[in-house]
């Protein structure tokens, strides 16, 4: 059921709100818009680029072992350890965004990602420096994990505050394409690396990926320096005068908690989808005999789905609500958790791609809503921290240990892929309960104030 404009958020009993400001033309819309969708493209560029990265050869190049199935594990252990730091970067950058403002926000944690991403490109490995070089890999990890976690969700709200209440679903949307667009262009840039001779690839072909995400900084930091902030934060702190004196917009958070566990279980089920279906999956289909590249084409057509699909998905809901989209996506998911791995067990790469395109439509009808459904759930004054750490911690719960499980889960059951199922079902079941259990939002207000008696 939809609140009207002037019902308390979700965040508090006692956030009042105000009248919504003007959101500026359509022209600045636009181009917040393309700021966002370009922030995100670039930082999921770089931050998918590492999982895949991980599948293939970073095992091998600074963790190796005798057993090519630990070193795999041990990769993925630093795929988790981005994933962990995460919400670390959704509280710092979410609390500077909740007093200071989303613009500034999102400028630093682009530089933080192309930083980390080049030095990842030239980083010496294990044969070359030792130990410290997995050391140093982590650390880098632990970066880009920072910057992710601060970017999604400035992002998001940079473009919800600058829509208006009925569509925004579909603006926010458009702006979720940088995750597929992002991995596209990783996925893309790894084919073309792998079409190097394997020694070629395995001794610096692999880091040009990496270093080819410097342009991509530059032309994203073009773009973000000439858009403007947000209207409904700037109407929230021209009536702050007592935001020095509030509590931390986390503390506002943790006294009513309902809202941001609810944010984060929503979110479990796409991000354990994901995992599954894209980083994981190729180390599971070269294990039972697809090659490689075959694999990361069918990855590339996901993409391509994706981007139709994440856009449609989220103004669909402007239509239906955020809940109906989610609860329906999360429902098919566990339905669909059994014959997703049967059919790619066959062999056949037609059935492979079936499997892995459908899968790609399931996990966007859960994802899609996301952003739109989070913006709305939470006031002005923590909104920035409410999304970005919910968020963050559903990707960190969902997709940060998933690969690293479900490759342990495969050693422990020799092989079989009954525990991946299982994680699909399980993980999707979460969000089932979580849709089932928020308020429906679609069409409210954004332009909360600060939370009244702090």
């Amino acid at each position: 059921m939809e609140q009207p404009a002037s019902a308390p958020t979700e965040a508090t009993n006692t956030t009042r709100a105000v009248q919504s400001p003007p959101t500026g033309d359509l022209a600045q819309l636009r181009k917040v818009t393309l700021s966002s969708l370009l922030g995100t493209t670039i930082e999921y560029y770089d931050f998918l680029l590492y999982s895949t990265m991980a599948a293939l050869v970073f095992g091998d190049l600074f963790f190796p072992s005798s057993n090519s199935a630990v070193s795999t594990i041990a990769a993925f252990g630093t795929l988790a350890a981005g994933y962990v730091a995460r919400p670390l970067g959704g509280l710092v950058f979410g609390h500077f965004g909740d007093r200071l403002g989303r613009k500034s926000m999102l400028v630093i944690t682009m530089v933080m990602m192309g930083i980390a991403s080049f030095a990842i490109g030239i980083l010496p490995t294990y044969d070359q420096i030792g130990v410290l070089a997995p050391v140093l890999l982590v650390t880098l990890r632990v970066v880009q994990g920072v910057a992710v976690g601060g970017e999604w969700g400035g992002a998001a709200l940079m473009v919800a505050e600058h829509s208006d209440d009925r569509r925004r679903g579909l603006w926010t949307g458009l702006m979720q394409l940088g995750s597929p667009i992002g991995f596209l262009l990783s996925t893309s840039a790894v084919m073309l690396a792998t079409l190097l001779p394997d020694a070629s690839f395995e001794s610096w072909g692999w880091r040009l990926p990496f270093i080819a995400s410097a342009v991509l900084l530059v032309i994203g930091l073009y773009v973000r320096m000439s858009v403007v902030e947000s209207p409904v934060f700037e109407q929230a702190a021209a009536k702050a005068e007592a935001a020095a004196e509030a509590k931390p917009p986390v503390l506002q958070l943790l006294r009513r908690p309902r809202p941001l566990i609810l944010a984060c279980a929503v979110g479990i089920g796409p991000f354990a989808m994901t995992a599954l279906i894209t980083s994981h999956i190729i180390a599971y289909t070269t294990s039972v005999g697809y090659s490689s590249s075959t694999v990361m084409r069918v990855l590339v057509l996901m993409s391509v789905v994706s981007i139709v699909t994440i856009p449609g998905f989220s103004a669909l809901s402007d239509r239906v609500g955020r809940r109906a989209v989610s609860l329906t996506g999360a429902a098919v998911a566990v339905l669909y958790a059994f014959p997703l791995y049967m059919m790619i067990n066959t062999g056949s790469i037609a059935l492979l791609t079936v499997a892995l395109l459908f899968g790609q439509v399931v996990q966007s009808a859960m994802y899609a809503p996301l952003a739109p459904m989070l913006s709305e759930m939470f006031g002005t004054d923590v909104r920035y921290t409410g999304v970005s750490f919910g968020y963050q911690f559903a990707s960190l719960i969902g997709a940060g240990f998933t690969p690293m499980i479900a490759a342990s889960l495969l050693v422990a059951s020799d092989g079989s892929s009954l525990p991946l199922s299982l994680i699909l079902v399980g993980t999707a079941c979460v969000t089932i309960l979580a849709a089932w259990i928020a308020s429906e939002t679609r069409g409210k207000n954004l332009a909360a104030t600060r939370t009244e008696g702090n």
